[in-house]
């Protein structure tokens, strides 16, 4: 299982779920891009790098054919991989996917709050990603996670998701998909993880109660539960 973070989310939003997955699955997940660890000139941050870098690690891993997990915007590079390389990806796992933003980036207020105040924009974002209660343990975890990103290099992937649209890669993706989507997510609503399952070939949808934008981090046994049940009955 190779899992995808989103926007500049790190491995880190995967540690739970993969942790609890590594008893029948090798599990892997890497900082992409401008998140976590990665070091890059926020000018090679573009679409294709970020699926490429995703062969890459596959590649330099020796792994032929995977189970691939995203995260958020990370569905984009994850719907772009399974649609371009088919034979590399077995399933299709999506988290509150965010595969078309729909907004533009002149039109974008939250762009202008990353160039003009960058502090409190992120910390209105963890305060939206992250609505179930008692729960503000995993928003300090979140900013943790959020503060290894330089601004620069949130800016640029969140161009990038803005002007990326894989709707018209969806149709091509054969794989047997798993999409999960937090039911109080009010980052990307509900109604477009259904919207996202209804286009796909082969998809099952799952809807997390009581779950905000990153139930990977805030719910992680039902998310690896989710994933486990669903490559046992799809035979991965």
């Amino acid at each position: 299982i190779l899992a995808i973070g989103g926007w500049i989310g790190s491995s880190e939003l995967w540690l739970e779920p993969l942790a609890h997955l590594s008893d029948s699955y090798v599990t892997i997940a890497y900082d992409h891009r401008g998140s976590g660890l990665t070091v890059c000139e926020p000018s090679t941050i573009t679409f294709e790098n970020l699926v490429s870098d995703a062969i890459a690690v596959l590649d330099a891993l020796g792994i032929r054919r995977c189970v691939l997990a995203a995260e958020s915007a990370g569905a984009q590079t994850a719907i772009a991989l399974a649609a371009r390389f088919p034979g590399r990806v077995s399933h299709l796992v999506v988290v509150d996917g965010m595969y078309s933003r729909g907004v533009s980036v002149d039109n974008d207020p939250f762009l202008q709050g990353l160039r003009n105040s960058y502090p409190a924009t992120i910390e209105r974002f963890v305060q939206l990603c992250i609505v179930e209660p008692d729960s503000e343990h995993f928003k300090a975890w979140g900013r943790k996670i959020l503060a290894r990103a330089e601004p620069d290099a949130a800016v640029a992937l969140r161009i990038v998701g803005s002007t990326t649209d894989v709707t018209s890669e969806i149709e091509r993706v054969k794989q047997p998909t798993l999409v999960l989507h937090g039911e109080l997510d009010r980052i990307v609503q509900p109604e477009q993880g259904r919207a996202l399952a209804a286009k796909l070939h082969d998809a099952e949808l799952l809807v997390l109660p009581q779950a905000g934008h990153v139930p990977t981090l805030t719910q992680p046994t039902k998310v690896s539960e989710a994933i486990r049940e669903f490559l046992q009955r799809r035979e991965a």
